[in-house]
C-alpha cells in the first residue's frame, strides 16, 4: 500500500495511480482490501461505519468489574454481565431499525442465553444469583 490519507479519523489507504485531488473530487474513496483488489467506497459512507462498541477493553472492564479478575471469561457472572452489555446495544440498534429481523432474533437468542445462564446460577448458588441480579438491575 503506497499511501494513506485520514478522514473521518479512519486511515485509508490509496491506490497509488490515485492522487488525493482525483479521489476526493468524485467524492469516493479507493482502498485496498486484504486481497489486493481496489475497491471504492463513497465519502458519505465513510461517517456511518461505527467503531467496534465492544472491543477487548471493554470485555476486559466488564470482566474486571463482574467476573473474578480480566482474565475471568468463563464464569457464569462474567458472561451474564457480557450478555447484558450486548443486549443493551442490540435492543438500541433494534429501536433504530424495526424491519432488522435477524438482529432481533440475535437479541432474542442473546436473551434466552442469558436467561439460561441466569437460571443455571439460581440452582448452584443462589447468593451469587441475587449479587448479579442486584449489581446489574435485571429483574427476575
Amino acid at each position: 500500500m503506497a499511501r494513506c490519507i485520514a478522514e473521518a479519523d479512519f486511515l485509508l489507504p490509496l491506490h497509488p495511480h490515485f492522487g488525493t485531488s482525483e479521489a476526493f473530487e468524485s467524492g469516493d474513496v479507493v482502498i485496498e482490501t486484504a486481497s489486493r483488489s481496489k475497491d471504492v467506497i463513497d465519502a458519505k459512507t465513510i461517517n456511518h461505519i461505527e467503531a467496534m462498541y465492544l472491543d477487548k477493553a471493554k470485555k476486559e472492564e466488564i470482566f474486571g468489574q463482574y467476573g473474578k479478575s480480566t482474565t475471568d471469561t468463563g464464569s457464569a457472572e462474567s458472561q451474564i454481565a457480557l450478555f447484558t452489555y450486548r443486549i443493551a446495544h442490540l435492543t438500541e440498534h433494534v429501536k433504530k431499525n424495526r424491519k432488522d429481523n435477524v438482529t432481533t432474533r440475535s437479541l432474542t437468542q442473546l436473551v434466552g442465553k442469558r436467561r439460561r445462564l441466569l437460571d443455571y446460577l439460581y440452582k448452584i448458588d443462589i447468593e451469587r444469583y441475587r449479587a448479579i441480579i442486584k449489581a446489574l438491575g435485571l429483574r427476575k
